[in-house]
């Protein structure tokens, strides 16, 4: 069953869920790409004083996946997607696509940048597709630390914003 036909939200990381949250996991040919779930969960507490924010993605009650946005405290200012995964057993029922939409919506409502980056892995294919639907594109920056990823870009046209 596709997610557009279930009711995917956005929650908190609670002490009543963090063992269900720290257990997600992705399949092993993606483990090069993504933390696993308990270094989103740390990276989050690590970054805070950077606006960062973990996400669960839940359909139901169920925590399907996790996402760590947090705010790059340098030019160019905006939103940093910095981890963004669906548990093995979720995928391929749209919900990647579906909390990526939730996450935009929610920093677009937010309206403090104008802008929402992520850093992907150029052997991702699967994860470069839900960007590129999303409409991010290739921000034209390589990361010298990262030269085998590709910096992707969303810019909110539909807003209006704090800082530039």
């Amino acid at each position: 069953m596709a997610a557009s036909g279930n009711k995917i939200r956005l929650g908190e990381i609670t002490e009543a869920n963090f063992l269900e949250a720290a257990s997600l996991s992705v399949a092993p040919e993606q483990r090069g790409f993504a933390a696993p779930a308990t270094g989103i969960i740390a990276r989050g507490y690590v970054y805070r004083d950077c606006g960062a924010h973990v996400y669960t993605v839940l359909e139901g009650d169920t925590i399907v996946g996790l996402a760590l946005v947090r705010e790059f405290t340098d030019e160019p200012l905006g939103y940093d997607l910095q981890q963004f995964i669906i548990g093995e057993e979720y995928q391929g029922r749209g919900y990647g696509s579906a909390a990526l939409e939730l996450i935009l919506d929610r920093l677009r409502q937010d309206g403090k940048y104008r802008q929402v980056e992520v850093c992907v892995k150029k052997a991702d294919a699967a994860a470069l597709r839900v960007y590129e639907k999303a409409g991010f594109a290739d921000s034209g920056y390589v990361d010298p630390d990262c030269p085998d990823s590709i910096n992707l870009i969303l810019h909110f046209t539909d807003q209006r914003s704090k800082n530039a």
